[in-house]
Parts: structure tokens; C-alpha cells; sequence
């Protein structure tokens, strides 16, 4: 029954049975405050006043006969007047008694019997003596008739005696009475408030035993798991709901410990990650000392031989040239081209390899002069070509390194340049413009009308060494959009090749803004043409 109940259900029950107890208890306390009120009620409104009025009643009776008697022996019909009053008394008084005696039969009697013997008093004595002494009797005859008279009267006050005495006995009943439902009422509340303190006590074990105790079990098996016992098992008890929540917390318990060992167990493969990770960070940092090694000698141990390759092979152009055939000749311009080309590569491997580890700097750069400085270098080939360049009359500044956006512009810039179409004059347009898609970059494009890049080969064009036409057409060593897709990244930024651009070729690159703009910027500004 405890298990099925909840702590809600208990106290639903409790609270029922406190309002039972109090309904009956207001039940049977009405019962005795009305039972109370009716004996009260009959004493003080009924039986008290019946007392009075009865005195009324034989005092009207005793002055009836004072006024007979007195007019009897005097003569005076002055006498008379307590006689009248005395009759009106009485039928005052009785009139009131049955109104307040009438449901007691036996104070009625004694009512009838005091009336019934006061008009035989008045027809066989007062009326004839009245009748005797306004006729002028004799005073012998009128002295016969109040002593007869005095006899009849004195059945009277027998009459009224008893009368009194039934009175008395009945007052005397209301009073036990009234004495015995005050004494039952204060018994039976007395029994009331027991019962109420009692069922205060149980429902007060009951809290105890059916919610505090299995609270303070579950409070104390908790605070030991949170104390770091987390194989101590959390039991169930009480009512229905704190049963729900102790399974509850076992549950979490359980799934906390689930957590744990799951934790301890990628604790540990982190621990052996880390371990690894270390050993290879060792390894990394022989490596990096390696290529650091490569670098120095490919920018100084291999080039020498490769200039003296060259040198040699023009000396001996120089001075034997006249004794060597075409052939001969073409042999030592491929020796040399191939020597040359060897440098530009190598050159090429190192700037590719030093993005980002060498020279790193992290300042505020105004793409504007960067460009600007860009242009200037491509001043030649732009010459020549007789090529346009359009650009934005401000380009907004960002925060990284100077040297390589150049290279990034300087790249771009010379490939639109570079890879022309032959029957139309190099048109090369750089747009600027918040990018919609990521709030606080910015989308910088380089659009020319060259030959164009296939959309299949949209990716491959920023692998390094990948070349789309032979050496032979366009020269270079396949490595500039590589560097450029090296330097974006490096600087936070993407680079793609625009598929949905026809009639050449757009590549777009975004970089964040960094600490701010420049003042001006504006991707719908005048643009200024370069020639």
C-alpha cells in the first residue's frame, strides 16, 4: 500500500480522513449545542417564567379573596376593586402558563385543577357572598359564608401547592438536565480534541516514516555516490513517487558510472594520442630541421652548379660557336634553358615552402598599395599586351602580411595577363564586396576575358606543378595558383574559380576583415582604369 501510494496520494488520504473528522465532529457538536440550547431554552424561556407567572397566578387568586373577604366585613365596595384585578391576574397569568406549560401534560393538570377549584371557589363563595352583602344579609349569614368560603379557599392552596411543587420538580429536571448536556458536550469535545491530537501524532509518524525517512535514506546514499562512492547502489523506498525518484537517480548513478569508465578508457587512448602526438611533434621538429636544411641548400649549394652549368655551356657557345653546326648549338641553348628553368623552380619550391613559417608577419595591410605595388611590377607585360585594369577607387585593409597578398595580386593579375585570348585586347576587372554568406569578410574577385578555364579542371588548377596547356604556349613552372591558394588559407580566406563565369576566367578569394576597413570602401564606388 506505502509503495503503490505517492507522497501526494498519502496526504489526499490523511487530509481525508481529518475532513471526515472534522465533519463528524461538527456534526455531533451541533447536535450537542442544539441539544444544549433546546434544555436551555426550556429552562430559561419556559419553565423560569412559568414560575414567575404561576406567583401571578396566586397572587391574583390571593387578592380575590382579600377582596371578597374584606368587602364582606366591611361593607366598602372600595374592596372590590383587588377582587376585579385579582380575576384579570388570573386570567393574564393562566393564559401565559399554557402558552409556556402546554407541551407538559402534568403542569397542565395542576394548571386545570388550581382553575377548576378557583371558579368553584368564586361560584360557591365569592360570587354569593358579594350577591349576600349587596342584598344586606345578616352579618351572622355573611360570617357563615366566609368561613365556608375560608375552607373552599384553602383546597386552593393545596391545589397550588402542589402545583408549585410539580413547577419545582420540573425546573429542578431542566437544570440536571442542562447540567448533564454541558457535561456530555465537554466530554465529547474533550474526546474530539484527543482524537484530533491523536490523528496529529500519526499523521506526524506517518510523515516520518513514509516520507521523511525514505527522503533522508535517499538524501545520505546520494551525498555518499557524489562523495566519489559511485558503486554504492541507491535504493527505493516510501511512497510510489520517492520510490520513482530514487530509481531515478540510480539511473543516473548508473549512467554517471557508464561515463566514467567511458571517459577513464579515452582518457587513457588520449593519454596514448598524446604520446604519439608527441613523438611525432619530435619527428616534425627533426623534419622541419631537415627541410629548413633543404631550403639553404637548394638556395645556395644547388643553384651554384646550375649556374655553372649555364655559364659554361654560354662560354662554350661564345667561344666555339663558330665551329659548331645548328645542331650543336641547339643542344646548348636546351642545356642552358634547362638550367635556367631548374632555378626558376627551385626558386618557386622554395617561396611555396616558406608561406607561412618564414617571415609571418600579422599587420595591417592596405590592399590598395598592395595592389598598387602588384600593378607596378606587372608594369611591363601590361604594356605590352596593351591590357585594362580595372579596380575599386578603394580597397578595404586587412590584418596579415604585405609580401604574400602582393604575390596573391601579383599572381592573379599576371595569369589574366598571361593567358589572353588571341583576338581580343586583355580586359582585367578586380571587384570588391562584403561576402552575403559569411557577415565580416570580404569577397575579392579578378575577372579578365581570356581563354578561360573548363569547369572540369576547376579544382586542379590550384594543385601545384598541375598546367592546363604545354610549356611550349604559355610558360611558367604550374606553380602561382597553388601559392595563391597556400596564402588565402593561410590568412583565413578561400579561394575557387567562378564555373558560372563565361567568357574567361574569375577567381574569387575572400579574407576577414580583420581590425577594420578602410575609410571609403565601397564595392559600388567609381572604378579607376589602368592601361
Amino acid at each position: 500500500m506505502g509503495r503503490r501510494l505517492t507522497v501526494q496520494g498519502w496526504f489526499h488520504v490523511v487530509l481525508a480522513l481529518m475532513v471526515l473528522m472534522v465533519v463528524g465532529g461538527s456534526v455531533v457538536g451541533a447536535r450537542l449545542l442544539e441539544e444544549t440550547s433546546d434544555v436551555t431554552d426550556r429552562l430559561a424561556d419556559r419553565l423560569q417564567p412559568a414560575q414567575t407567572e404561576t406567583y401571578r397566578l396566586q397572587a391574583g387568586l390571593i387578592n380575590q379573596e382579600t377582596g371578597a373577604r374584606g368587602y364582606a366585613i366591611a361593607g366598602d365596595r372600595q374592596f372590590l376593586a383587588p377582587y376585579t384585578q385579582g380575576k384579570a391576574e388570573e386570567a393574564r397569568a393562566a393564559a401565559r402558563l399554557r402558552e409556556l406549560i402546554g407541551d407538559q401534560p402534568r403542569l397542565l393538570a395542576d394548571l386545570e385543577a388550581v382553575e377548576r377549584q378557583a371558579a368553584d371557589w368564586r361560584r360557591t363563595y365569592a360570587e354569593p357572598l358579594v350577591a349576600d352583602v349587596s342584598s344586606g344579609e345578616s352579618r351572622k349569614s355573611v360570617r357563615a359564608t366566609v368561613e365556608r368560603g375560608k375552607k373552599v379557599f384553602d383546597e386552593i392552596r393545596d391545589a397550588w401547592e402542589t402545583q408549585n411543587a410539580d413547577l419545582a420538580e420540573a425546573v429542578a429536571d431542566g437544570k440536571e438536565d442542562l447540567a448533564g448536556a454541558r457535561t456530555e458536550r465537554n466530554v465529547i469535545l474533550g474526546a474530539m480534541v484527543a482524537v484530533f491530537l491523536l490523528a496529529g501524532g500519526i499523521l506526524a509518524v506517518l510523515v516520518k516514516v513514509l516520507v521523511a525517512r525514505p527522503v533522508k535514506a535517499l538524501s545520505r546514499a546520494s551525498r555518499r555516490v557524489s562523495g566519489g562512492d559511485f558503486d554504492h547502489v541507491i535504493l527505493g523506498g516510501g511512497p510510489a513517487d520517492l520510490a520513482a525518484v530514487a530509481d531515478a537517480v540510480e539511473g543516473m548513478r548508473q549512467r554517471i558510472v557508464a561515463e566514467l569508465d567511458a571517459s577513464y578508457r579515452q582518457q587513457e587512448v588520449l593519454t596514448r594520442q598524446t604520446a604519439d602526438l608527441d613523438a611525432q611533434a619530435v619527428e616534425l621538429r627533426r623534419s622541419n630541421a631537415e627541410l629548413e636544411q633543404f631550403a639553404y641548400v637548394a638556395s645556395h649549394d644547388l643553384q651554384e652548379p646550375l649556374r655553372k652549368v649555364a655559364s659554361f655551356c654560354q662560354l662554350l657557345e661564345k667561344r666555339y660557336g663558330d665551329k659548331l653546326d645548328d645542331r650543336g648549338r641547339q643542344y646548348i641553348d636546351f642545356a642552358v634553358d634547362g638550367a635556367k628553368r631548374m632555378q626558376v623552380l627551385i626558386n618557386d619550391l622554395l617561396t611555396f615552402s616558406r608561406v607561412g613559417r618564414l617571415n609571418d608577419a600579422r599587420v595591417e595591410v592596405d590592399l590598395d598599395q598592395v595592389l598598387t605595388k602588384a600593378l607596378a611590377n606587372l608594369d611591363t607585360a601590361i604594356t605590352e599586351t596593351g591590357a585594362h585594369v580595372e579596380r575599386p577607387e578603394r580597397l578595404p585593409k586587412v590584418v596579415g602580411d604585405p609580401m604574400l597578398l602582393g604575390m596573391v595580386w601579383q599572381n592573379l593579375v599576371g595569369n589574366a595577363v598571361k593567358f589572353r585570348h588571341p583576338d581580343r585586347t586583355p580586359n582585367v576587372g578586380i571587384t570588391c564586396e562584403e561576402d552575403a554568406d559569411s557577415p565580416g569578410t570580404w569577397r575579392l574577385c579578378v575577372t579578365d576575358n581570356g581563354i578561360g578555364i573548363p569547369e572540369e579542371f576547376a579544382e586542379k588548377v590550384f594543385v601545384i606543378f598541375q598546367r592546363l596547356h604545354g610549356r611550349d604556349a604559355y610558360g611558367g613552372t604550374g606553380i602561382g595558383l597553388a601559392l595563391c591558394k597556400k596564402i588565402v588559407e593561410h590568412h583565413g580566406g578561400h579561394i575557387r574559380l567562378d564555373t558560372g563565369h563565361t567568357g574567361g576566367t574569375r577567381i574569387c578569394f575572400t579574407l576577414p576583415s580583420g581590425d577594420g576597413t578602410a575609410d571609403g570602401t565601397d564595392s559600388h564606388t567609381e572604378d579607376k582604369t589602368l592601361s
